[in-house]
């Protein structure tokens, strides 16, 4: 088996275990899930929902998503704050193509790779990742061929 090969199970792999985490959100119209690896090792996860301390309701009675309901990213980057560890040369798994603000987080949490199993109905994250020479890739459980971006 090619190194190649053996990264793209380890990709799977833990694509899938993002998907599992994603059930943790309470959001109704859509429910993301993110790992941090480093080193083979998850160093941070996070999903979709309300900060610490809020009611976990994400949608309100018109079921649009509430303002500062954090993205699945977010989660796992600002748990990485309150961590010891350092996400320098890590890889983010999410189950949904970042958006613009948390492609900016990537950015400067020194991620250095993102996979991810949904196209998101705007690129304008994808396009800021690989203007700061993050490696990304999409590629769907699903599906049996990954998809360079």
């Amino acid at each position: 088996m090619t190194q190649e090969e053996k990264q793209r199970k380890l990709d799977l792999r833990y694509l899938r275990m993002a998907r599992i985490w994603a059930e943790n959100s309470y959001c109704k119209r859509r429910q993301v899930g993110a790992l941090v690896v480093k080193d083979k090792m998850i160093i941070s996860d996070g999903y979709n929902g309300t900060p610490s301390g809020f009611e976990n309701v994400c949608e309100d009675e018109s079921n649009i998503t509430k303002p500062y309901v954090l993205h699945a990213e977010a989660n796992a980057i600002t748990k990485l704050a309150r961590s010891s560890n350092n996400s320098d040369g890590s890889t983010l798994y999410v189950t949904a193509s970042p958006c613009i603000e948390c492609s900016k987080l990537i950015i400067q949490a020194g991620i250095k790779r993102v996979v991810y199993a949904e196209h998101y109905r705007l690129e304008d994250g994808i396009d800021l990742l690989k203007k700061a020479n993050i490696e990304v890739t999409y590629l769907n459980p699903d599906d049996n061929e990954p998809e360079q971006v």
